[in-house]
């Protein structure tokens, strides 16, 4: 009885020791003094173990000022752990007097004693760390889930990228059945291309430097996966089967759109952060070279954050003389951290503009928590027809639903659901337990301004050409 006691003990005991996991990654070697951010000083350690500094990357994020970009230099840290770990972020200009880690909905706890904040995590994050209100030089940290990938030198399929800088030109073109691992503390200057190609794997714990817009781009190709890395941008076009995982997306320069789908079917995002100075997530028909609908399209458990533009995006551009069909589109469990857009036109953190002879069917967003964001619209759906994007308006949006939608701030501007006309409708749109600063929306609420669908907290305006829409309980 003591013999198996003692094994069930050192079983337990291992256990433990495996489920604790901690993996911190060198800077790159002979790196220029631009890639580097000195702002914050990041250590991580297991519980009760030895703090390892973090190497702190400096990238650029967009701050639009009276209607003039501004970039700023903010940071960004990374590491993979398993268990449970402890954070120190010390701000180096100076003292501590408010601190949060979003997004919101994780409630991590923080404890700041002089200029350091200290928090744990029991889970892999994706997190912005702001220091006295300051979400332009703030801390990105990627929180990573353990990678387990093991190099072989000998596996001719593998192209691998280890720790340092690497210039290949401009563009690497991937080849079909190739792994590219870019490790953690490899910076790549360069693009990576998977163009007409098929079984490719993009993959590591290192990032693609912020002067490479579309870090990597997926173009006529079958199943891909990208997992991991952090890239200022990462469009899909004209593709099928595609997987984006935690990857990291933060750009700072115009037309900066995170992850684009154009005219693609069956592309899942899962796990990803985007931060863009244009739309966060779209998905387009016909647009770039690419042609076609998109059928089957996934983005879950994200965050998102627009400093210029939307969210997210469905709809405006398309094929006029050969309309296209966007359908079976799904956003679930999703973080909505910033909006910001001073266009009205262009608002919306859940958008769907339908142009071009779009339609757009089948919609749901599930499960989105959506913060107290700087300026624009929670919702807007239109049949619209912008001058310049488009050359027609869109056939129309039906059946959307929205369900556990949650907003909490004040600076949400009036959402707007407006059809075209009596042939290019939005039809069988439902609300469901929308909840804004904790009061739920319903249709039979008291107190609805004629001008409103609904409450005059809700702010919503339905305008012409709509049918069917719900504000309902569950």
């Amino acid at each position: 009885m003591k013999k198996i006691a003692g094994v069930v003990l050192l079983l337990v005991l291992y256990t433990g020791a495996a489920a604790q996991q901690l993996k911190v990654y060198p800077g790159p070697e002979h790196a220029p003094a631009s890639l580097y951010n000195g702002d914050f000083t990041v250590k991580v350690r297991k519980l009760g173990g030895i703090w390892q500094q973090l190497y702190t990357y400096n990238v650029k994020v967009d701050e639009v000022v009276a209607a003039k970009h501004m970039v700023r230099d903010a940071s960004l840290c990374a590491f993979d752990f398993s268990g449970e770990v402890e954070l120190s972020v010390t701000n180096n200009k100076g003292s501590i007097r408010s601190a949060r880690v979003r997004p919101l909905s994780y409630d991590i706890g923080s404890e700041v004693k002089g200029n350091t904040l200290y928090f744990k995590l029991r889970k892999p994050r994706n997190l912005s760390v702001e220091i006295n209100g300051d979400i332009f030089h703030n801390l990105h940290l990627f929180a990573n889930p353990v990678d387990d990938f093991v190099y072989n030198k000998s596996d001719t399929n593998v192209i691998y990228f280890g720790p340092g800088i690497h210039d290949f030109g401009k563009v690497l073109k991937v080849p079909s059945g190739k792994i590219v691992y870019v490790a953690g503390g490899a910076v790549l200057m360069g693009q990576l291309l998977v163009d007409h190609a098929h079984d490719v794997k993009i993959m590591g714990r290192g990032i693609i430097d912020v002067s490479v817009k579309q870090g990597v781009r997926i173009a006529n190709s079958k199943n891909v996966l990208v997992e991991g890395i952090c890239l200022t941008q990462c469009p899909t076009g004209g593709s099928d089967n595609v997987v984006i995982r935690n990857v990291k997306s933060i750009s700072y320069y115009g037309w900066g759109d995170g992850l684009n789908v154009f005219a693609s079917n069956n592309v899942l995002f899962d796990g990803v952060f985007c931060r863009n100075s244009d739309d966060c997530t779209t998905v387009y028909g016909t647009r770039g070279g690419f042609a076609g609908g998109c059928n089957n399209i996934v983005m879950e458990n994200a965050s998102l954050w627009a400093d210029v533009a939307h969210p997210i995006l469905i709809g405006t551009h398309g094929n006029s003389p050969h309309p296209d069909t966007l359908q079976n589109i799904i956003y679930r469990n999703i973080d909505i951290m910033d909006h910001k857009e001073a266009q009205v036109d262009y608002q919306g953190c859940m958008s769907i503009d339908a142009g071009d002879n779009n339609l757009v069917r089948n919609v749901r967003f599930e499960n989105i928590r959506v913060e107290d964001f700087r300026q624009g619209q929670l919702v807007n759906l239109r049949v619209f027809f912008n001058k310049k994007y488009c050359t027609s308006p869109g056939r129309g949006i039906e059946n959307v639903l929205f369900k556990d939608i949650v907003y909490n701030g004040a600076h949400a501007e009036l959402s707007v659901i407006a059809g075209y006309s009596d042939d290019r409708k939005i039809k069988n749109i439902v609300f469901e337990n929308l909840r804004i600063n904790g009061k739920l929306i319903y249709d039979d609420m008291p107190s609805k301004p004629k001008w409103y669908k609904t409450s005059d907290i809700a702010r919503f305006f339905v305008g012409e050409h709509v049918e069917d829409i719900q504000f309902r309980k569950q």
